[in-house]
């Protein structure tokens, strides 16, 4: 029997449970790829939650790494006992062993280990796409992004870093402002104490900044806006705080600024964009140039308690070892 991660009901990290299930062999274009850790990521939080709705029951979970157990007709290039990842879904990580289309897959390089590769694998493409594609960062210029001490924001910090390009980070105290700048971030603004857009101003001599990347949402729209210099572009991938509403056209028409709502997966939507963004994140990682924290580990069984203890920040990362 295969253990599965289940939630019948949205609400807190109480409606996460364990099911046993048989698991049939792949279909058609799947592999069955035997977990051997799996990555814990905030977007999972917000399904549990049902911030982001979706039919019930269902898993959790869109990232993996483990061993081919078994090939679906008509898979080229993957065969049983190759070490693999994926981190683009779909929902369902949160299992022993699981089938899932052999599209999303990528063969993990000899030198960086299951581990590592959960540690930074969702979180490192997703600055790849913010970065190099949604919004491809010259060096000297100067952007804003919220929660520079989150596991996306550390890695940020970094990628900026190695651009020569300047970021100024957003978060919630002092310690976590001396992490960001510990990481690469040019400047932090410490949200308890300060205007975001006015610190922004001052710091820019009141040019502004190119793009502001923002996952935080309803909470920080209207500063993003404010921080952006004219004709700069507003990223939001996440809704931490909840969903931006009611939003005019005319609220980007002073300074004709642009904005764009994305998503890992329509980034990532055909194998050759995922491995080219892949290959350039594991080249970083082996040049020691972007680095994360080593997770915390949970069993299937402690998810749960995976999930409050990265609600409350009290650790930066973690994930599931079945």
């Amino acid at each position: 029997m295969n253990q599965t991660v289940v939630l019948d009901a949205h609400g807190g990290p109480e409606v996460l449970r364990v099911v046993d299930s048989a698991l049939p062999a792949p279909a058609a274009g799947e592999v069955t790829v035997a977990h051997r850790a799996v990555g814990i990521n905030f977007i999972d939080l917000y399904y549990r939650s049902g911030l982001y709705p979706h039919a019930l029951p269902h898993g959790l979970g869109f990232e993996g790494a483990g061993v081919i157990e078994s090939v679906g007709a008509g898979v080229a290039g993957l065969r049983p006992g190759d070490r693999v990842a994926y981190a683009t879904g779909p929902l369902g990580a949160y299992a022993q062993s699981r089938n899932l289309p052999a599209c999303h897959i990528i063969k993990l390089p000899a030198d960086v280990g299951f581990d590592s590769a959960m540690a930074i694998l969702f979180k490192g493409l997703t600055v790849q796409y913010l970065f190099r594609q949604a919004y491809r960062l010259q060096a000297g210029e100067t952007v804003l992004f919220h929660g520079a001490a989150s596991g996306v924001g550390l890695i940020a910090c970094q990628w900026a870093r190695l651009l020569g390009v300047r970021l100024i980070g957003t978060v919630g105290d002092s310690a976590r402002g001396a992490l960001a700048r510990e990481h690469g971030a040019w400047r932090t603004i410490d949200t308890r104490h300060e205007d975001v857009a006015a610190r922004v101003m001052a710091l820019t001599g009141d040019a502004g900044v190119a793009a502001v990347y923002d996952d935080v949402g309803r909470d920080t729209w209207q500063a993003s806006l404010d921080s952006l210099q004219p004709r700069g572009l507003l990223l939001s991938f996440g809704d931490a705080s909840g969903p931006v509403t009611g939003v005019a056209l005319s609220a980007l028409q002073k300074k004709s600024l642009y904005l764009t709502r994305t998503s890992l997966a329509a980034y990532m939507n055909t194998p050759a964009r995922l491995l080219a963004a892949a290959s350039e994140l594991f080249r970083h990682m082996r040049a020691k140039a972007l680095n994360a924290h080593i997770p915390r580990h949970y069993s299937l069984a402690q998810a749960a308690r995976a999930h409050a203890a990265l609600e409350k920040r009290s650790i930066a990362a973690a994930v599931l070892i079945p």
